[in-house]
């Protein structure tokens, strides 16, 4: 039988930054229940690709790294390599695609 590779997720200091910046939009703009809601989306999907990897497609100008849709306002973009999951943004979906180098 084949051994399980354990993955771990690494949030790189942009992702975090642009998680930020979503948090504080939020505390301005909407209540408490919006910022609830955005971890606990964020927290979701860390346990997912914890157990699917490849569960979300490719990005479009990036084959390299997968772009997770996790709500109509927010996707997570990460890469894949050995052993390791890293998240390398977070995008605010009103902000625009073209915005994500």
């Amino acid at each position: 039988m084949a051994e399980e590779q354990l993955l771990s997720v690494y949030w790189t200091a942009r992702s975090i930054s642009d998680s930020i910046a979503i948090k504080e939009y939020l505390q301005e703009k909407f209540s408490q229940k919006e910022i609830d809601n955005f971890y606990n989306l964020l927290s979701s999907f860390e346990k997912i690709i914890l157990l699917f990897p490849k569960l979300y497609p490719q990005s479009i100008k990036n084959k390299k790294t997968h772009r997770a849709v996790l709500s109509k306002q927010l996707s997570v973009f990460y890469t894949l390599s050995k052993g390791q999951i890293t998240v390398v943004a977070v995008l605010d979906n009103r902000m625009g695609y073209s915005k994500w180098p």
